[in-house]
C-alpha cells in the first residue's frame, strides 16, 4: 500500500547495492577492465576501431540499427498442401546411393543416407547479443566537436566539462545525445557518454523531468542490444535517473511498456556458483540482481500506478 512505499522510500538503503547516487558507474568501467586485465590476466578485447566518421571505412555500417532483429538463416522444412504437413524436401540421390544387393544392414545402421533433422522451429536466439554499430548519435556530435566535454587528464576518472555549471545546459538538446551513447563500446566515446549522463543527473534536479520522453528512444535502443556489458550500464544509470529528482520515477510508468521486456528476459539470469562465494559482486556485472533493485526502484518511487 502507500503505507508501505513511504516507509521503503524514507527508510535509508539497507540493501547491498549501497547509494545509487554515489556508486561511480563510469570509473568502474577502467577499474574493471585494469583488475580483468592486471590481475585474472585477461586479453585486451581485439575489436576493431570503428569510429564512423567519414574518414573511418572498418566496417560498413548501411543498413545496420542497433537491436534490430537477426536474419535467420537456419533452413525450416517446407510446407505440402496435400498432407497439410511440414516436411523437409527429399534430395536427389545420387547413383552411389541407389539400392543395391545387401545394402539392408546400410540401411539399419543409417549410413546410407544421412538422417533429416527434426521438424521443429529454428533457434530464436533471444539471449544472443544484437547488432550495435557505432552510429550513436553522441559519437557523430563528439567528433563533429560539437560537445562541450573533453576527456580529463587528472587521475581521476573524470571528463572536462567545457561550461561553469553543468545545470546550465541544455538538457532538452544535451542529455538525450549522452543518453544515446550509452550503448558505446569503445573508448572514450563510453566513458564520457556515461560519464557525462552521471553528471547531469546529479546537477539537473527539476530540469530532468520534462526530458524524460526523449529518453525513452536512446534507452530502448540500449537494451535492445541484448549486450550483457551494455545492459548493466544502462540499468545502473536507470536507478540513478529514478532518483534523481521528484516525480521521475512516476514519469516513467507510461512507458514500461518499452523498458519492462528486457527486463523481463534477464530477470532470472544470476550468477550461480553453488556454496561458493562471489568476490566479483561489487562490479556489478550480474544482470538478474541489476534488474531486480531496478524494479524495486522503480515501484519504490513509481507511486501508485507502479
Amino acid at each position: 500500500g502507500a503505507g508501505t512505499r513511504s516507509i521503503a522510500r524514507s527508510d535509508p538503503d539497507t540493501r547491498t547495492m549501497g547509494d545509487v547516487k554515489t556508486v561511480d558507474v563510469a570509473g568502474s568501467l577502467f577499474t574493471n577492465q585494469y583488475c580483468d586485465v592486471k590481475i585474472k590476466g585477461a586479453s585486451l578485447s581485439k575489436n576493431p576501431i570503428e569510429s564512423g566518421s567519414c574518414f573511418d571505412q572498418t566496417l560498413p555500417m548501411m543498413h545496420r540499427r542497433a537491436g534490430a532483429h537477426p536474419k535467420i538463416d537456419a533452413p525450416v522444412p517446407k510446407y505440402e498442401a496435400r498432407s497439410m504437413t511440414h516436411r523437409w524436401p527429399t534430395d536427389k540421390g545420387r547413383a552411389s546411393e541407389f539400392l543395391r544387393k545387401g545394402d539392408g544392414d546400410r540401411i539399419k545402421a543409417g549410413v546410407l543416407r544421412k538422417p533429416k533433422p527434426d521438424i521443429g522451429p529454428p533457434k530464436a536466439g533471444a539471449f544472443k547479443p544484437r547488432d550495435n554499430p557505432p552510429n550513436s548519435l553522441f559519437r557523430k556530435v563528439y567528433e563533429n566537436g560539437d560537445l562541450p566535454v573533453a576527456v580529463s587528464t587528472g587521475t581521476k576518472n573524470e571528463i572536462a566539462w567545457k561550461v561553469e555549471r553543468v545545470d546550465k545546459l541544455d538538457y532538452h538538446h544535451y542529455l538525450p545525445i549522452f543518453w544515446d551513447g550509452v550503448r558505446e563500446k569503445e573508448e572514450p566515446h563510453r566513458f564520457l557518454a556515461v560519464k557525462g549522463v552521471e553528471d547531469m543527473l546529479k546537477a539537473g534536479g527539476q530540469k530532468i523531468l520534462p526530458v524524460i520522453p526523449q529518453l525513452i528512444v536512446p534507452i530502448k535502443t540500449a537494451l535492445n542490444t541484448r549486450d550483457p556489458a551494455v545492459v548493466c550500464i544502462v540499468l545502473q544509470l536507470l536507478q540513478k535517473l529514478v532518483v534523481s529528482a521528484d516525480m521521475v520515477g512516476e514519469a516513467l510508468v507510461p512507458y514500461y511498456r518499452q523498458i519492462l521486456p528486457i527486463l523481463n528476459l534477464f530477470k532470472n539470469k544470476n550468477v550461480n556458483v553453488g556454496d561458493a562465494i562471489d568476490y566479483g559482486q561489487r562490479k556489478r556485472t550480474c544482470i538478474g540482481e541489476l534488474v531486480l533493485e531496478t524494479l524495486q526502484l522503480f515501484e519504490t518511487y513509481g507511486g501508485e500506478d507502479a
